[in-house]
């Protein structure tokens, strides 16, 4: 029989095999630079070698700790955990009154989110994380050590969680100030570009759970707890670069750059993995009965069922790096590189096909009526019917390659390449 000590060891074990491998204990090393300076998979952090991993920070709160619950519409990448990109309210059929204008300065990939309160949160290259009030005044600014590509987000208790490429998830608190942040991956180059450069950027995400659990990707798929302790990371073999969705019953699908999309269980075990030729930067969208819907760089739109088995492909033109919004009949709708916006029924038949003037990055909105919004490479956003004819269309200065965000009183922003943010109220016609 085996002693309570040597239970321990095996359950320590078997969690150490969970994390692809346990670090060791921190353990410092005076007078680092960098992490070149420091052994193994230790890191240099304020002249110290430590390791990025240990024991305390893998263990789950206590039960008297309060759990932040998730997010409020559109607080967070896709509007909600499945992504569908559904709006409350209508486009309207003229196009929609401008508001202000808040100017960042630098590019601006990930889509701005907007907290219980009204504040929006946008973030862009120039490292910097934004709240901005809803009549377009900075409330106030928090800096990171390298760009931010990911689209931020807000838990109901105004709490903001955004990733950045100096490999680290943060969290601030509704007035600016650092909660927490945890490095994720253990990439010797935390920062710079490159494979090593890049693989850990944590810019996959965040997605925040109903129960509060952080999902974002790097170099790999990380669930993190509220007060930032590590719930589990599944590796994969490249970087996940897209956001995450969420099942009602707690099942995870995310994509990599290892032309591959993975179904991961509540606890960060596999369910099953898709293998495909190209790599996958669209972020999975899933319908009612756990259907995926994602786009690839094999040009295709891909749909499976809940087990992992493909139900049908759409051949387009050109990288599919949008994620699919899902109108309430079940209708997919997804933009392509190759400048068209593709309507397609459940069954995987094309209803109609928009040709914009320029590639399509960035995901649609679409409303309860089954218009849908999208901004293009041509600079410009478009608002088309459900049968693919144009509402009405906005110019800006640059392209649209971030999701846009559309509030339940009628709110529309957007942000883009021109470093601005712009606020729109939408029309009620």
């Amino acid at each position: 029989m085996l002693q309570t000590h040597g239970v321990r060891q095996v359950l320590l074990l078997i969690l150490c095999v969970g994390f692809q491998g346990c670090a060791p204990k921190q353990v410092s090393q005076a007078g680092c630079s960098s992490d070149k300076d420091c052994k193994g998979n230790r890191v240099c952090e304020a002249s110290r070698c430590i390791s990025p991993f240990n024991q305390a920070q893998m263990e789950a709160p206590s039960e008297t700790e309060v759990i932040k619950k998730g997010a409020p519409p559109f607080s967070m990448f896709g509007g909600d955990l499945a992504n569908t990109g559904r709006v409350s309210v209508s486009f309207g059929s003229t196009p929609p009154k401008p508001l202000w204008t808040y100017k960042l300065g630098f590019p601006i990939v990930g889509g701005p989110t907007v907290g219980p309160d009204g504040t929006v949160y946008v973030a862009s290259h120039g490292k910097s994380l934004h709240a901005v009030s809803d009549a377009g005044k900075e409330k106030w600014k928090f800096e990171a050590a390298d760009r931010i590509w990911s689209t931020p987000a807000v838990a109901e208790d105004g709490t903001v969680y955004v990733g950045s490429d100096d490999d680290h998830l943060y969290a601030l608190s509704k007035t600016g100030d650092l909660n927490w942040k945890v490095r994720l991956g253990s990439c010797r180059n935390p920062t710079g570009f490159g494979p090593d450069g890049t693989r850990c950027d944590v810019d996959g995400g965040p997605v925040i759970g109903s129960d509060g659990t952080i999902y974002t990707g790097g170099d790999g798929i990380f669930a993190v707890w509220p007060d930032g302790t590590f719930r589990w990371k599944m590796a994969t073999e490249e970087h996940v670069s897209s956001a995450v969705a969420v099942s009602p019953d707690g099942t995870i699908y995310g994509g990599s750059q290892a032309d591959a999309v993975y179904a991961i269980d509540s606890s960060g075990g596999l369910k099953w993995k898709v293998r495909l030729t190209h790599d996958v930067e669209s972020a999975p969208t899933l319908d009612a009965d756990e259907n995926v819907y994602f786009g690839a760089d094999d040009d295709n739109i891909h749909a499976y069922d809940r087990d992992g088995k493909l139900k049908w492909r759409v051949v387009t033109e050109g990288d599919v790096r949008a994620s699919v919004a899902l109108a309430l009949d079940g209708t997919v709708l997804v933009g392509s590189y190759d400048g068209k916006f593709y309507s397609i029924n459940p069954s995987g038949d094309v209803k109609w096909i928009f040709h914009a003037a320029g590639r399509i990055h960035g995901p649609a909105l679409v409303d309860p009526n089954g218009s849908v919004m999208f901004g293009a490479q041509d600079e410009h956003v478009y608002a088309l019917d459900r049968k693919g004819r144009l509402l009405w269309y906005l110019e800006v200065d640059d392209d649209v390659d971030s999701p846009l965000a559309v509030t339940n009183d009628g709110r529309l922003y957007i942000a883009g390449d021109d470093g601005i943010l712009r606020a729109y109220q939408l029309s009620e016609k």
